[in-house]
């Protein structure tokens, strides 16, 4: 493994088995994207110290926002690209979760840009699109990226230069179904975002009980670089900015 794991592992070897004998059975092989995937994955669960916190986002004006845009523009614009927005937000008050440990782990490389991953499910196995300088567009041109990228990756694919550079990734399940869930690292990232389905959830007030929009957040830090505290710090202050779309507009 690399220097920046620090581990040796000597595990037992893997069973073989012979399924058949116990009933009916089909192989079938997986996809190249699966394989490399799964090799990825691996390594990174293993390599990685990694931690995931959970909170909610209230996206009560976030909804509102969305319809107003969809008025304005005649363009649908989802959820997920005002969570790109926020997660800049989130980067640039947070410097440590826009970085990335050196092969040797020794150094931590601090990124001055604002690129974020987007987990795309294709029939072909996970690939993660990458938005470049997402700081600099509005959230309307964001959600046509995430739009075009995901098109792409299911019907063609992508090229290895439309899945890497990125800050941090956003692995969205919300369209699906759960309430939160544990996203691995997408190394050399230190840090990834998961949504699970919004809800809504009655909130305390002064007045009394207020029923509101709560998008789960689950996000999975290195906690080499980043300690429990300032993952809680860092997704109180996305929530934050989610609860304030009219700012992550343009």
């Amino acid at each position: 493994m690399s220097a920046a794991s620090g581990l040796s592992l000597n595990l037992p070897a893997w069973p073989e088995v012979d399924y058949s004998a116990f009933g009916e059975v089909e192989a079938v092989p997986l996809s190249r994207i699966q394989k490399l995937t799964a090799g990825y994955l691996s390594r990174n669960w293993v390599a990685i110290p990694q931690v995931t916190h959970h909170d909610d986002a209230d996206i009560t004006a976030l909804d509102d926002c969305r319809t107003r845009l969809a008025s304005e523009t005649g363009k649908r614009v989802s959820p997920v690209a005002f969570v790109v927005k926020a997660l800049v937000e989130g980067l640039r008050a947070f410097p440590r979760f826009n970085a990335s440990l050196d092969a040797s782990g020794q150094t931590l490389v601090l990124k001055k840009y604002f690129h974020v991953g987007i987990a795309v499910d294709t029939p072909a196995g996970l690939l993660v699109g990458v938005i470049r300088d997402c700081d600099k567009k509005s959230v309307v041109q964001i959600a046509d990226e995430i739009a075009d990228v995901s098109t792409r990756a299911r019907e063609k694919g992508l090229p290895m230069a439309d899945m890497v550079g990125g800050c941090m990734t956003v692995s969205s399940l919300g369209h699906i179904g759960g309430t939160a869930f544990s996203p691995i690292i997408n190394a050399p990232e230190v840090a990834i975002l998961g949504l699970s389905k919004a809800q809504w959830k009655p909130q305390r007030t002064e007045n009394g009980i207020d029923w509101r929009m709560m998008l789960p957040l689950s996000l999975t830090y290195d906690h080499r670089v980043i300690n429990g505290a300032d993952a809680a710090r860092f997704v109180v202050h996305v929530a934050a900015a989610l609860a304030q779309p009219d700012t992550l507009v343009e």
